[in-house]
């Protein structure tokens, strides 16, 4: 029998009705500081705590992994983690979640405040992250895949996946510093190869470069950002530096004599609007750079980082998983659900997220689905109805939500919002509903 079965024979009274939830941060060197910041925002109005000024906010966490636990409001003297909350009645995730994914959410949602830029990263796929687990417990928390997608807050900057061919060659024929390290031989090859030539050629020829120049000693990076940054900025007095060029180096500027800033040339430079989206799969190199997003993931906490951080790198790890997979990623626009409701719909079936803006006094109704859903209010004031039996005693105060507020909602629960501010912003993750159609 499953653990969580046992937990069925609980005698916590069913509930349909919608627990809010009190939320992790993390401060991480790479947030935005204090009031700047709407991780912070968020996480003071959450918890009733204050802002330090003078502290950067990075991360804003919703859900159940250790990492950055959630705790539920169930009236109780000790506060009760949601994970543990759950566990007394798992019926709360609805039949088919639970069979697929036991006594927990299969989904963690995050808002993220990004200053600086985080590491050169990718996530293990669920086999690498058996091994990683099993291997280094304390580094790799579980042993669950990270396919995530970032939904921009405000304009926001990434690094996501290989350039192709075609910005390869350039790439090579523009930055001396990288043809030099790689080798003119290898670069004429590489130059010679054709659009129509078959793509095993070319991930291995980008194979070979990438990972010559990530194990590259200390030393010669430094000696070939000092050249790179010593050439750019003779240039620069004559033209205008490139996109890619002005990243590096203010990349550069951020960590000094990082591997990852000569890295960025090798990736697809992104920028979102707000209200559009990137998503990264298991194995996928990408950086975030600026800017704030709502960040939706499978549940874990796996990242293997190789630059552009303090913390611990493991770059041959991260070069034997990567995919060599060529060309821009996919921008999301979402499908609109209605009026005022957008929905993404990456390619997992762990989640997808709905992005709501609701114009004062205006109304939508989240239609009951048959798993769990988070949501996340970033901006204004609204009142919600989880169409609750008569005998459910609620107060006017039990339906208000407003900013910073996060409510867990069982499945099989249909929520109606109406805005009372200029406009309410609010996001609903769950799981994947082609999860739901494929059973």
């Amino acid at each position: 029998m499953e653990p969580w079965k046992n937990t069925m024979k609980k005698k916590r009274r069913p509930t349909r009705r919608p627990v809010r939830l009190r939320c992790s941060v993390k401060n991480y060197d790479w947030g935005i500081l204090g009031h700047n910041s709407k991780v912070a925002r968020l996480f003071a109005l959450n918890s009733g705590s204050d802002i330090d000024p003078a502290k950067p906010y990075a991360e804003f966490w919703i859900g159940t992994h250790e990492s950055g636990p959630s705790y539920a409001e169930s009236g109780s003297e000790q506060p009760l983690s949601l994970k543990s909350w759950i566990a007394e009645d798992p019926s709360v995730l609805g039949e088919k979640v639970l069979d697929k994914w036991g006594a927990d959410l299969p989904f963690l949602c995050k808002v993220l405040s990004v200053q600086k830029a985080l590491s050169i990263q990718a996530h293990p796929d669920k086999e690498m992250a058996r091994v990683l687990h099993k291997l280094h417990p304390s580094v790799y928390k579980d042993d669950n895949h990270k396919p995530e997608v970032a939904l921009a807050l405000t304009e926001f900057e990434a690094l996501c996946g290989f350039i192709s061919l075609k910005e390869l060659k350039d790439m090579l024929r523009t930055v001396p510093e990288i043809a030099e390290l790689v080798g003119m031989a290898d670069v004429e090859q590489i130059l010679l190869v054709g659009e129509q030539h078959e793509n095993g050629k070319q991930n291995t020829d980008l194979e070979s470069m990438f990972s010559r120049l990530m194990l590259s000693s200390k030393e010669t990076i430094s000696k070939m950002i000092s050249k790179l940054k010593r050439r750019l900025n003779l240039e620069k007095k004559k033209r205008q530096l490139t996109v890619k060029e002005q990243l590096v180096l203010r990349l550069e500027n951020q960590y000094p004599a990082d591997v990852g800033a000569i890295a960025a040339f090798f990736l697809n430079y992104v920028k979102l609007k707000r209200g559009e989206a990137l998503y990264c799969g298991p194995n996928e190199p990408h950086a975030y750079i600026s800017g704030e997003c709502v960040e939706c993931m499978a549940t874990s906490d796996n990242v293997v980082r190789a630059g552009l951080t303090s913390k611990q790198i493991d770059v041959q790890t991260l070069l034997s998983m990567l995919k060599y997979r060529q060309g821009a990623p996919e921008i999301m626009q979402g499908v609109s659900m209605n009026a005022y409701t957008t929905r993404f719909v990456p390619p997992f079936e762990e989640f997808e997220v709905d992005c709501c803006d609701l114009p004062q006094s205006a109304s939508v109704v989240f239609p009951s689905v048959i798993g769990p859903s988070l949501f996340l209010v970033t901006a204004g004031k609204g009142r919600f109805d989880a169409g609750l039996a008569e005998d459910d005693v609620v107060t006017e105060d039990d339906d208000i939500v407003e900013e910073g507020e996060v409510l867990f909602v069982p499945a099989h629960t249909k929520i109606s919002i109406t805005a009372r501010s200029t406009e309410l912003q609010l996001y609903r993750v769950g799981a994947n509903s082609t999860f739901f159609k494929d059973l």
